[in-house]
């Protein structure tokens, strides 16, 4: 009696099998897009079985399914374990009792599930052939060139969501590994913020109890250099603190929108900046009643206000806000008559620790942090943010932020 053919392994089998496996699809959920793919191979080869079927070391397993209830076999009775032996051709059996490869394959014996059968190759990007797209049927068929032709551009389809599944996977594993990243460092941060700036609290101090207790002893140039040690003790202390707020910034994104006005929030942040007489603020005449996440916009009114104050080299300050909106946002605008911005730095100024300027209005240098946190609030908002200026005369911040639904 003959005895059916059990199908020999690709040549390159080790390698396809590390493709097939590296696409992490095995035993996966079944899924919308495959099985659109097998109902409509149905359809068009008018065939009661379809499968999006992956030949793995010892068995053929299912990505999606039509008309078959169970989701594998042994990889020793697959047709398509036949049909991936020439990646670049269609296997079509048009009556497998008649072929000696199966005869007495308990596939076509047993109920006769697989008579007729056809199948179209998967091959990936690098020539593995990892399974196929099939149809099946319980008695004789042929095929028309046409029916052919749509199948193997429904092969297509299914290798191109193998590799965008793969590529979102992969994306995913990457956002996973950046999440990781940035909790260490804003957990560094913390750390940092601690750890730090007690001591320097205490350099400061101590600074000024030595030159409380030295007294006539100290000449000029000494106290040049205690000076120069409080001073450089509050610039890092201002550093580490800007480096925490710029990680910490993530956990204002989650506090909800609540409705507010807005001239009491500048009022609020003119009260925390300690503002002197030589500052006018000018606030939006509209004084508008807005719903918005009031802790992110606080922060980023916050660090926008204060480098206008910051980095203005006139003898009256004066920054100036304008708002208005539309159905689906908020817009503001924030100009000030500071030392301005170079045409070159434009581009960049909201990257982390880029600075415009050399120095503030007191002599202190910046660490470019501020502007970087602002943009990461606004994006975070669903917003945009942008900058335009003309030195020693003015700049202007414009950004909108997104109502709620």
């Amino acid at each position: 009696m003959t005895r059916m053919t059990e199908a020999a392994k690709p040549t390159n089998e080790k390698l396809r099998l590390e493709a097939l496996h590296s696409l992490n699809i095995l035993d996966t959920e079944f899924e919308k897009e495959f099985d659109e793919i097998t109902t409509l191979a149905s359809f068009l080869c008018d065939a009661e079985i379809a499968l999006i079927s992956l030949v793995d070391k010892d068995r053929q397993w299912f990505k999606s399914k039509y008309g078959l209830a169970i989701c594998e076999t042994p990889r020793a009775v697959s047709f398509c374990a036949h049909a991936i032996l020439d990646p670049y051709k269609p296997l079509i059996v048009e009556d497998a009792r008649k072929d000696p490869r199966f005869c007495n394959n308990p596939l076509t014996e047993v109920d006769k599930i697989v008579i007729f059968y056809a199948g179209i190759p998967l091959v990936d990007k690098d020539g593995f052939a990892l399974g196929t797209l099939c149809v099946i049927d319980s008695k004789p068929k042929k095929l028309s060139h046409k029916q052919i032709e749509a199948l193997k551009s429904l092969a297509n389809q299914v290798i191109m969501l193998f590799e965008l599944n793969k590529k979102n996977r992969d994306l995913e594993y990457m956002q996973s590994k950046l999440k990781k990243r940035n909790d260490s460092l804003r957990e560094f941060a913390r750390v940092i913020s601690h750890d730090l700036k007690m001591p320097l609290a205490n350099v400061i101090t101590s600074t000024d109890l030595l030159k409380l207790k030295l007294g006539d002893k100290l000449d000029s140039e000494s106290l040049e250099y205690f000076e120069y040690i409080k001073i450089s003790s509050f610039s890092m202390s201002n550093y580490i603190g800007d480096i925490l707020e710029h990680y910490e910034s993530e956990s204002l994104i989650n506090h909800k929108p609540e409705k507010f006005v807005l001239n009491d929030l500048l009022q609020e942040i003119v009260s925390l900046l300690s503002i002197k007489p030589d500052f006018t603020i000018n606030f939006p005449k509209e004084n508008p009643i807005l719903e918005s996440n009031k802790l992110a916009l606080k922060q980023i009114f916050f660090n926008l206000i204060g480098n206008s104050i910051k980095y203005n080299d006139k003898e009256q300050i004066i920054v100036s806000i304008e708002t208005k909106e539309d159905d689906i946002f908020y817009h503001f605008k924030i100009t000030d008559n500071g030392m301005g911005i170079p045409n070159n730095k434009l581009e960049v100024i909201f990257d982390l620790f880029t600075i415009a300027n050399h120095t503030d209005r007191n002599g202190n240098k910046g660490n470019g942090i501020g502007l970087s946190t602002v943009k990461k609030l606004v994006k975070k908002l669903g917003g945009e943010i942008k900058v335009s200026s003309q030195e020693k005369i003015q700049t202007t911040f414009e950004f909108s932020i997104q109502k709620p639904n």
